[in-house]
């Protein structure tokens, strides 16, 4: 457990993205859904046509994360963030049609951070390199979409108390620019 971390579930209101800041240390319970590159492409391209999504994107989460394969009695391998900008050119639309939140590592480029301003989602960073122990927070996994993409298939992964760190928030909070500021002030 994160001490004074914020407890929520899945899926995410706009209260409770809208109560939170950069910096906020977050335990998540619930439902997190996966999803990469490759697999935001074809959403995307369904929300485009017209077509049905494998899941109701309203209030829900995406882990930008392809597993390893499960060792045995466990529903995942190690489980850690990839980089996040290479969904940027996808998450505005995924956003604009209900996604609450995303799980990453990484800065997000202007049109996402603005996309989160007004349709009040947040990003959520993950630790990098940490996959086993992040793996330790899910308690089940099902491929839901996509199985030929193989570990970049969107799965439904149920999750208990998953550790994360609100790295943007809906009120323009950028930890990584924080970061930088603060850096900068004691250098």
């Amino acid at each position: 457990m994160m001490p004074d971390a914020i407890v929520l579930h899945t899926p995410l209101s706009e209260h409770d993205v809208t109560s939170l800041t950069i910096g906020d240390r977050v335990l998540l319970n619930g439902v997190l859904y996966t999803a990469r590159d490759a697999a935001h492409k074809r959403l995307v391209e369904l929300l485009q046509s017209g077509g049905p999504l494998p899941f109701d994107l309203s209030g829900q989460v995406i882990y930008y994360v392809g597993p390893s394969p499960a060792p045995p009695g466990r529903p995942v391998g190690a489980a850690g963030p990839t980089t996040s900008y290479r969904m940027d050119a996808y998450a505005p639309m995924l956003i604009r049609h209900g996604l609450r939140g995303m799980i990453g590592k990484g800065a997000r480029n202007d049109a996402v951070k603005e996309a989160m301003r007004q349709h009040k989602a947040v990003y959520f960073a993950a630790i990098g390199g940490a996959g086993a122990l992040t793996a330790r927070s899910i308690l089940s996994a099902e491929v839901i979409a996509y199985p030929e993409l193989g570990p970049e298939a969107v799965r439904r992964l149920e999750v208990k108390n998953f550790p994360v760190i609100v790295a943007n928030d809906v009120h323009g909070g950028d930890l990584y620019e924080e970061g930088v500021r603060r850096y900068a002030r004691t250098a």
